[in-house]
């Protein structure tokens, strides 16, 4: 690496970063935005959305990556710092420290470092919605575009790892006390109360609660990767290929659930009819698939009906 110490290695975080500016200027983009994130907002990943890890170096569990062509930068709080100082040696990417009671510095470094009516890039299918709205204010001021169609890692991350592929198993009595049947119950009287024609989940959590199924998609948690529409009537869980075996799909058809291919989530999205009332947790769906939603249905923000519900134990 030119202008590097003869006895220094070179950091492989440098060379993908040299990499990811090439597509950023392939792309006439101006900055790269790398959250800690999965298309479920899950706390711990899988490999394949470990990106700002595979990218930086950083393995914290939490922290945000922005490249920009000349700089580079990681946001963590005060839990990382040595850690962080420590594997971002050599990488060229700064540790910026964040603050007790400013979580969203990253926004302000972003509107600083990129250039009027530019551009910043980041994965809609991992932004939180909230997190949208945020950056989209934050570079409101500077004309800047938020580009969210793109994901610039599937360019830059040749080795990138495939979906994850362990099999989905039932949870059954005496563990799961309650039916997903009587579970799917409570939502739809939720839904009802909210005037919703339909309830769209991405937390892998709720959705193992609600089906009484579990998986091993992500180390050390029994969950498994899949969206969920519910409807008045029916159910849709949209899940990898072969993850569940015939004959747990029979069961879960005779409960009423409908299995569908992982990626048809946004079509399904797409495809709700004008009339419909859709119900979301802002907070635990992302921008990239609510984007997928016509204009035409009405969106209701509320708390995930079955985040209320897993909390309360039954007597068993």
């Amino acid at each position: 690496l030119k202008g590097a110490p003869m006895d220094t290695p070179t950091s492989p975080a440098r060379l993908r970063i040299e990499r990811v500016r090439d597509v950023l200027r392939a792309r006439a983009i101006d900055a790269l935005l790398v959250p800690s994130s999965d298309p479920h907002l899950s706390e711990y990943l899988p490999a394949r959305w470990q990106g700002r890890q595979w990218l930086s170096g950083f393995t914290g569990s939490m922290g945000t990556l922005a490249v920009t062509l000349e700089h580079a930068a990681l946001f963590a709080d005060s839990r990382y710092w040595v850690q962080a100082e420590a594997e971002l040696a050599g990488s060229g990417i700064d540790l910026v420290k964040i603050p007790a009671g400013n979580p969203n510095i990253h926004l302000d470094w972003l509107a600083a470092e990129v250039r009027k009516e530019g551009s910043v890039a980041v994965d809609g299918d991992v932004l939180g919605l909230a997190s949208a709205r945020a950056l989209t204010a934050a570079l409101a001021a500077k004309q800047i575009r938020l580009e969210t169609g793109a994901d610039v890692l599937a360019e830059a991350w040749p080795d990138r790892p495939a979906l994850p592929t362990a099999p989905v198993y039932a949870h059954l009595p005496p563990h799961a006390a309650v039916s997903r049947v009587a579970k799917f119950a409570q939502v739809r009287e939720e839904m009802a109360r909210t005037g919703a024609s339909h309830h769209f989940v991405s937390t892998v959590d709720d959705i193992a609660w609600l089906t009484n199924l579990r998986g091993a998609d992500v180390t050390y948690n029994p969950v498994f990767l899949a969206h969920l529409m519910l409807d008045a009537d029916t159910a849709t869980l949209f899940v990898g290929a072969g993850k569940v075996d015939d004959t747990l799909a029979a069961t879960l058809a005779a409960d009423g659930i409908t299995l569908a291919p992982y990626a048809a989530a946004g079509d399904a999205l797409a495809a709700l009819p004008a009339d419909a009332v859709l119900l979301i947790d802002p907070r635990r769906v992302t921008h990239g698939l609510l984007a997928r939603v016509p204009s035409s249905v009405k969106v209701v923000e509320a708390l995930n009906p079955s985040t209320r519900a897993k909390s309360r134990k039954t007597a068993e």
